[in-house]
């Protein structure tokens, strides 16, 4: 199905599906589906549960400097209950990002939607029931926060053989919760490993320049399978021939689609 972006009439890829996440694959349910909530709960959970969880099942396998984060609990017949969805509230990349899209306010008082990862169990409008009690149990856990920001990735990801990895979105159900569209973030260039995994650039500038943060980024290259580095190769060398042997392939990003909600 082709759906138009919310802003400039951009033709989308949209598809009839909503997204969710198994080990670092995306997986997706039929949109029609409707999710049945009596089973389910929002509830606050502790770091160590919602990174593991996070790091196991989101495609980019890593966590966010969180404030907040909530899960989804869904008690079965004749099972134990589970955690199905995490969503983590976190501090922004940038510290201009919140006064930005909220004029009146500091960077303190306001968060990103860093990760929201439903595993593929919960059916389709889960989605939108779970980011509306995640506010709620925001505004009542962090009263200081008065704003969150979310990005939505409208471009498809493909690994090395042309495999689809991860499909474009276009904020459906940011817009189900009454989230208010603000336009894209600034262009960027991703660097794609093999397996179709974002890096971007700033990521690769911790190694070029060896700025705090290299071994992170490093850890990130090695977990995607990248080359060693050798003994005499500096970080700037490095990042270099790993473009050059095609392990790293540019894609120009326009921009993900940005959108706010007020708590």
């Amino acid at each position: 199905m082709e759906a138009r972006s919310p802003d400039a009439n951009i033709p989308v890829q949209l598809d009839l599906y909503c997204q969710r996440w198994s080990f670092r694959r995306a997986r997706y349910r039929p949109a029609g589906e409707v999710f049945d909530p009596q089973r389910a709960s929002v509830e606050p959970i502790d770091e160590r549960q919602a990174k593991a969880f996070v790091v196991t099942h989101h495609y980019s396998g890593t966590y966010p400097a969180a404030r907040f984060r909530a899960g989804i609990f869904v008690k079965e017949p004749f099972r134990r209950e589970r955690l199905a969805g995490v969503g983590v509230f976190s501090v922004p990349m940038n510290q201009q990002v919140i006064p930005a899209y909220f004029p009146n306010l500091t960077s303190g008082e306001g968060v990103e939607l860093g990760r929201f990862v439903l595993d593929d169990s919960l059916a389709a409008n889960a989605e939108s029931w779970a980011i509306a009690r995640m506010n709620r149990l925001l505004r009542r856990e962090l009263p200081g926060i008065s704003g969150v920001v979310a990005y939505c990735d409208p471009i498809e990801r493909r690994d090395i053989d042309g495999r689809l990895v991860k499909r474009g979105h276009v904020g459906t159900i940011y817009r189900a919760t009454n989230a208010s569209y603000r336009g894209r973030s600034s262009p960027t260039t991703l660097w794609l490993t093999p397996s179709g995994e974002g890096i971007t650039d700033r990521l690769l500038s911790k190694i070029r320049l060896g700025e705090q943060g290299e071994g992170y980024a490093m850890a990130r290259l090695r977990e995607g399978g990248a080359p060693s580095r050798t003994l005499k190769e500096n970080g700037a060398r490095y990042v270099a021939r790993l473009k050059e042997i095609g392990w790293l392939r540019a894609q120009r990003h326009p921009g993900n689609f940005v959108f706010t909600w007020r708590v």
